[in-house]
């Protein structure tokens, strides 16, 4: 069954809500990030993020991870169906939020370690960011 679609309007705010509490604390990792903000608005802005990527690059072949907060599958190309998918890209709250919002460029995500990906597709540099604030 598919899930809600999250309105521009409430994953816009929420957004806007968990950038704000990190830029005023300082939070640039996910320790602190998820410590400064309440857990539903940090998880619907990941999940609005996210959204919008599988929007803007439909597709089954590469799958997004940022747990425990949410996954998505996109990017045109073979659809996985079973099992473990082959091109895997994981990271924490805060990095993807940072990604997502044009904050930190992939390159230097995988530079730092902060991104996991595996797979020979799992590069979503050109998809990034997926929403300017």
């Amino acid at each position: 069954m598919a899930r809600t679609r999250i309105s521009d309007e409430l994953g816009r705010a929420a957004l806007t809500t968990v950038r704000a509490v990190a830029e005023q604390r300082g939070a640039a990792e996910n320790a602190a990030l998820a410590a400064s903000v309440d857990r539903t608005t940090l998880a619907l802005a990941v999940r609005y993020t996210l959204q919008l990527l599988a929007e803007q690059a439909p597709g089954g072949t590469v799958e997004v991870r940022v747990p425990p907060h949410g996954a998505v599958q996109c990017v045109e190309g073979p659809k996985h169906t079973r099992g473990t998918p082959p091109n895997v890209i994981e990271t924490d709250a805060a990095t993807w939020l940072a990604l997502a919002t044009g904050d930190l460029a992939w390159a230097d995500a995988r530079a730092a370690g902060r991104v996991h990906a595996s797979g020979q597709r799992a590069d979503l540099d050109g998809l990034l960011p997926v929403i300017t604030v």
